[in-house]
């Protein structure tokens, strides 16, 4: 989980321990630890540590703390603890995709991304405890590179045959009524449930906008049933030590591993049904131009989290191994975020600086 000083943490913990010993409680009184003083100043300085830009209302980190953080935190309890909180529109800005078309990402106002922030915090601890291991996107203690190395492990381990899975719009098409009877499941606190409502209403009638911090949970707990439904395939298709189907999901990025054994032939075809079956109810979509299923025994290449993945022989000749070798679109876009760290440093001290494009490069 994030850290957190004294009682927050502890507080995370139980919740945490409580979630995970007792998978159909559902919890409520969590209003009051979202709303406190602690959890608000956490949320933002994880805010400002993102160093995202303004939202609508043009107000940023700098203006706060010209006026004073203590104050905005105590004005933005208030409005909480009073409900007179109401989130403001999203600042939306299209973002280039490099085949012409864009991707459009909504920025909360800092106030929102407070609040969004607290929520998350709490939240965070139920979700955490019902998440499938392999998911893998924008959680505490996970990263990209164990999502990767765990596909790697996945194509040399007899899973020669790989789905290159491209979801259309996820984020787009997260269903609210859906997402909001998966959140009760776990929470009956009806204000909780309120502020999750306004929150996701604020970027429009669907969907939960890239570019908050609740959006990354949300979007996780919209597909932890998925995650689980090929778990399950994955555990009754083993074969002792080995896997004949496994699934890897990072955010909207997901691949699909099944065996290219002779036995096997056609499994592939149905793990792909039983995926579209099973998104199908939840509103979301296939990209079936971009979807291909690939043999890594031929040498073909499936794309992951920004990198091409293709099995190669050793040098010596002696077995394989899974050659990653970056997209040109992602060294473009590291590129690109690098040269805004620098154009944006001004009297920002180098140290920092270098801390920033070295978080860039890690990814």
């Amino acid at each position: 989980m994030t850290k957190a000083p004294g009682s927050r943490q502890e507080l995370r913990r139980r919740i945490y321990r409580k979630a995970k010993s007792e998978t159909t409680h559902r919890f409520w009184g969590l209003f009051v630890p979202i709303t406190k003083i602690e959890t608000l100043d956490e949320a933002y300085r994880m805010a400002k540590g993102n160093d995202g830009a303004s939202g609508i209302d043009g107000q940023s980190f700098r203006d706060i703390e010209s006026a004073g953080r203590d104050a905005f935190l105590a004005a933005v309890r208030e409005d909480l603890d009073t409900g007179r909180y109401k989130p403001m529109p999203n600042r939306r800005v299209e973002t280039p995709k490099g085949n012409g078309k864009f991707r459009t990402l909504q920025t909360p106002c800092i106030r929102d991304r407070v609040v969004q922030g607290a929520l998350k915090l709490i939240l965070e601890a139920v979700f955490e405890a019902d998440f499938c291991p392999n998911s893998y996107g924008l959680r505490p203690q996970r990263s990209p590179h164990q999502a990767l190395a765990e596909v790697r492990r996945s194509v040399v381990r007899r899973m020669s045959t790989v789905i290159d899975v491209d979801l259309s719009r996820y984020f787009d098409t997260i269903r609210h009524s859906v997402l909001l009877d998966k959140i009760a499941k776990r929470i009956q606190d009806p204000e909780v449930m309120g502020l999750v409502k306004q929150i996701i209403k604020a970027g429009g009638s669907v969907g939960v906008p890239q570019g908050g911090p609740f959006s990354p949970l949300a979007a996780n707990i919209y597909f932890n049933e998925l995650d689980w439904f090929f778990d399950a395939i994955r555990r009754k298709t083993a074969e002792g030590a080995y896997e004949a189907v496994n699934y890897h999901r990072f955010a909207d990025d997901l691949v699909i591993t099944v065996s290219g054994h002779h036995t096997k032939r056609g499994w592939a075809e149905r793990a792909l049904q039983r995926l579209q079956e099973q998104i199908a109810p939840l509103g979301v979509e296939l990209n079936l131009e971009k979807t291909k299923m690939v043999n890594t025994l031929n040498g073909e290449a499936f794309g992951f989290l920004g990198f091409d993945l293709r099995r190669v022989r050793k040098r010596g000749g002696d077995g394989n191994f899974i050659l990653m070798t970056p997209k040109k679109k992602a060294r473009k876009a590291v590129q690109a975020k690098i040269r805004d760290i620098i154009a944006r440093g001004g009297a920002t001290p180098a140290a920092e600086v270098v801390n920033r494009i070295n978080a860039a490069l890690a990814g």
